[in-house]
Formats: C-alpha cells, sequence, structure tokens
C-alpha cells in the first residue's frame, strides 16, 4: 500500500495484543502537525497522576494565549477579563476540536516544549520530536519569524503572501526534510499501543485520554471512514500547510478496537503529497481495512485451536 501510494508516507500498525507490527517507512521521521497534541495531554495527564495538577484545576485563556490557524476558542478569549474554563476543558478542545490556542495554553501549564520533551523521554516514547510550539513552528515553515499581532485577524496570511516564493519554497523544503516535530511511524504505533496497554499512565488517565481522543471531531473521512460496524477509534489527526499545491504533513493515528475488545495501534503519515484528499483517504481506509481482515483471521484461528485440538485427542 505504501509504496503504491504516490507520495511521501509511512506507516505502522501494531497489534496491541501480541506486539506483532507491520510498517511501511517505519523508521522515517514525518511532520507530525497537530499529531503532536497527543504528547501535550500525556504531559498533562502524567503531571495529574503525579499530584501537581488536577482536570478541574481553573485557568483563564486570554489574547496573550491565541495562536494561528484553527482556533475556536478565539471568540472567547477576546472577551472581557478572557475565558474562564478547565484543565479538562482545554484538553478536550486540543484533542477533539485541533483547537491551537487551547493546546498551547495547556502546553505553557505543564512547562513549554522541554518539559513535554522530557516526558516523553521517562517514559521511553523513541521516534517522535516535539517541536517549539505552534506559533515558532508554523511561522518558521511559512518563512517568517513570529509576531504577537499575527494571533489577530488575517494578519499571519497576510504576513504569509508578502514571503517571496523563494524564501517560502526554501523553508517548506527544509521543515519537510528534517521536521522539528517528526516522528516515525514505528514510533507513534508503540506509542500508542503502550497507552492502550496502560503503562505510561494511571488507569484513571488512560481511561479519560482514549475517552477524549474517542470524541474527535476532526478527520471523519481519515481512519474512521474506514471503520465497520462494531469497530471503534480513539485518534489524533494532524494537517500541515499548503505552499503551491503541496502539503506538508496529512496523518491520522490512533488505537482501533474490534467488537470483541481487540486493539490496533495505527499510524499513517503523509509527509509531502500533491495527491487529492480522496486518494490520501482512500489509503487510510484501505489500512484499516487490512486490519480488520487481521483480526478477522485471528479470531478464525482462535475458534478453529479448540476444535484441532479436540479432533488430535
Amino acid at each position: 500500500m505504501g509504496k503504491a501510494f504516490p507520495g511521501d508516507v509511512g506507516i505502522a500498525v501494531r497489534d496491541v495484543q501480541t506486539g506483532w507490527t507491520s510498517d511501511y517507512r517505519g523508521l522515517d521521521y514525518f511532520p507530525q502537525q497537530s499529531v503532536s497534541k497527543l504528547w501535550v495531554a500525556l504531559s498533562l495527564f502524567d503531571q495529574i497522576d503525579r499530584g501537581a495538577l488536577g482536570l478541574a484545576n481553573a485557568i483563564v485563556v486570554g489574547p496573550e494565549d491565541l495562536t494561528v490557524f484553527h482556533q475556536p476558542i478565539r471568540a472567547l478569549a477576546l472577551r472581557p477579563g478572557g475565558f474562564h474554563t478547565t484543565n479538562e476543558d482545554l484538553v478536550l478542545r486540543a484533542l477533539t476540536q485541533s483547537d491551537n490556542s487551547a493546546n498551547d495554553r495547556l502546553l505553557n501549564l505543564v512547562g513549554g516544549p522541554s518539559v513535554v520533551r522530557t516526558t516523553l523521554g521517562q517514559k521511553g516514547i523513541a521516534g517522535v520530536r516535539f517541536g517549539p510550539g505552534e506559533t515558532l513552528m508554523q511561522s518558521q515553515i511559512a518563512g517568517l519569524e513570529w509576531k504577537r499581532e499575527y494571533s489577530l485577524g488575517q494578519r499571519f496570511f497576510d504576513a504569509r503572501e508578502a514571503v517571496p516564493a523563494a524564501a517560502r519554497r526554501a523553508a517548506f523544503n527544509a521543515y519537510v526534510a528534517d521536521p522539528v516535530d517528526g516522528a516515525t511511524p514505528l514510533g507513534i504505533a508503540d506509542a500508542l499501543a503502550r497507552l492502550r496497554q496502560g503503562t505510561l499512565l494511571s488507569p484513571a488517565s488512560t481511561s479519560r485520554m482514549l475517552s477524549i481522543m474517542a470524541q474527535s471531531r476532526t478527520g471523519p473521512q481519515r481512519l474512521k471512514g474506514g471503520l465497520t460496524d462494531g469497530w471503534s477509534l480513539a485518534h489524533k489527526t494532524g494537517t500541515g500547510q499548503v505552499f503551491q499545491g503541496e502539503q506538508a504533513g496529512y496523518n491520522d493515528v490512533g488505537v482501533l478496537t474490534s467488537p470483541s475488545g481487540q486493539s490496533y495501534a495505527v499510524a499513517i503519515m503523509i509527509g509531502r503529497t500533491r495527491q487529492p484528499l480522496p486518494a490520501r483517504m482512500k489509503l487510510m481506509h484501505r489500512v484499516v481495512a487490512a486490519t480488520i481482515r487481521y483480526d478477522a483471521q485471528l479470531a478464525a484461528q482462535r475458534a478453529a485451536a479448540p476444535a484441532a485440538a479436540e479432533r488430535s485427542s
């Protein structure tokens, strides 16, 4: 499937129960974009497990917390006095709506990018980088240096349009070639499998993080579009900037669960492509379908084993 796709793609699927894994370019680094919101949430729940933070803790989001691109919380943050909410509300917004400003507010709360990188290291999560946050990273990809006024209105887009094409191309290519937020499909699949197994967080935090991921509203036709009856998905999408018809990062990663409770960690990361959206979604659907067939074959083998044992006796 990976070879047949006309684009820069990496794929990994891991059977959470057995550890059996299949991959295509599984050790190459691809841009994560909003997939990296998973690691902010992981750091938050890790600090909750250690008693440093709580989901119900009050928090304020103001104009100074606004970022770029998708940030539904912006209208609330611009109210007089800002938006008064909780940590749980912010992580819900970050993971289910992919709200950049909600995510960066949580990032600051947990201690910044260095703390997230430390958390990844302490958890033994390999093959996953964490960038400098939305504002700095998205500005770098566009060939800009971040300015606070870019968070308001169309100012970021206006500034980006003013960057000479050669400079934007150079910045875009540099990012795709060595993404500061890059991750390997195998690294992500391993982390998701361990999250599902409950070895990264406490049982309560594991359950809450996966339940939030299962509520994700983004990418309904990516991995989720390939599900059949009874299957469920807890996931996070990632979508990068487009320049001259090329997109730097179009991803979906998550945990597929069968009707019988068998789980599979899946990571599909498209690093650079000009393919239309239906072609990208078709690839994701094919990977989900192959995983479902694999699960059916294992179920058939399990069902046949007692009968075979009976005959041999």
